[in-house]
Parts: C-alpha cells; structure tokens; sequence
C-alpha cells in the first residue's frame, strides 16, 4: 500500500515564498525549503523537475501579491501616476525582498518593468490615459519622468535613504507631476 502524501505543491510554494519575503529568493534551497516545510527534499523533486520550476512559481506568485498588493492599495490622490508610486514605494519599504526579486533582480523571467506594473488589468495603461485626461500632451513620457522618480525612491528606501512621510511623499509626487508637466 502506497504512502499517503502529506504535503501539497501549494503548501511547498507558499513555505518558499514565505522563506522568499522574509529572507529573499537566494536563500531558497532544496533543503532549507524542506527544513520549512517540514519534509524531506522528496516531496519538492517530486512536483517539481527542479528549483528552476520552482522559481518560476514563486515568481508567478510573488507578481500576483505585488498586484493584490497594489489594487487594493488606497486611492487617494487624483493626480496621474501618484497613487501608483506611492504604493510602488510603500511596497519597497514594506515587502524589500519581493520587490527585490519582481524589480531589482536581472531575471525577471522575460517580463519587463512595463509588464509587471500594468499587469492584466493594465494599470500603467490607466494612468497614462487618467494623465492624458487631465491634460497632459505627453502622457507616455510623463509616465518615463514619472517612473524614473517613483523607482529611483523606492530603490533608495532599500537603503534607508528614502525617509519621508506618506504625506511629504504625495506632495512631492504631486510637485513632480506638475513641473513634469512644464517641460
């Protein structure tokens, strides 16, 4: 009689991507990730072929949190691209090794930035067209000046150079938004 399974293909996925927020994806191996799952390295070859597979997972995974993350994110600004860089921002302070692995790492498994930010539901798209709603003759170049700043913040809040309050944080989003407009 065969042994009964007693761990599943999610609940390996969701140890390594709980192993990836709280220490990052490079130290996600076969036996660490046993050792937090509770089994042996058994269990992860036999879902899947190899910690390659699996890093693709946690990659799918980690893009759909960062989305969840962002879509319900409160709204409170109506000026194009602020509301998404502030949760851009507040996503690097609060979640530093998923964004690490979705924005930083040089394998973003053939997805670019672009992707990953509008996703399925075409956020980046929204806010160039809000952009372009209220005025803006260059609303895709808009979203590049934007972007450079929003990223370039979030990047410094990994370092503990990005100190600001959310408040300050929209006011100068705000502020760039409006002399962007003038160039």
């Amino acid at each position: 009689m065969a042994r009964k399974e007693t761990i599943t293909k999610d609940e390996i996925l969701n140890a390594a991507f709980q192993m990836t927020r709280e220490d990052g994806f490079s130290q996600v191996s076969a036996r660490t990730l046993a050792a937090k799952a509770g089994c042996s390295t058994q269990p992860i070859f036999r879902v899947y072929k190899n910690m390659e597979e699996l890093g693709d997972d946690l990659y799918g995974k980690a893009i759909a949190f960062f989305h969840d993350y962002y879509d319900n994110f409160p709204k409170t600004s109506d000026t194009p691209f602020v509301n998404m860089g502030l949760a851009y921002i507040r996503f690097a302070q609060e979640e530093q090794q998923l964004f690490k692995l979705l924005f930083i790492a040089e394998n973003r498994h053939g997805k670019s930035l672009y992707d990953l930010l509008n996703g399925d539901k075409g956020s980046v798209v929204k806010e160039i067209n809000n952009a372009k709603f209220y005025g803006c003759k260059d609303p895709s170049g808009m979203f590049m000046r934007m972007w450079i700043f929003i990223h370039g913040s979030a990047c410094m809040s990994l370092t503990g150079d990005y100190d600001l309050q959310e408040d300050d944080t929209v006011k100068l989003l705000e502020e760039s938004y409006k002399a962007f407009l003038n160039v």
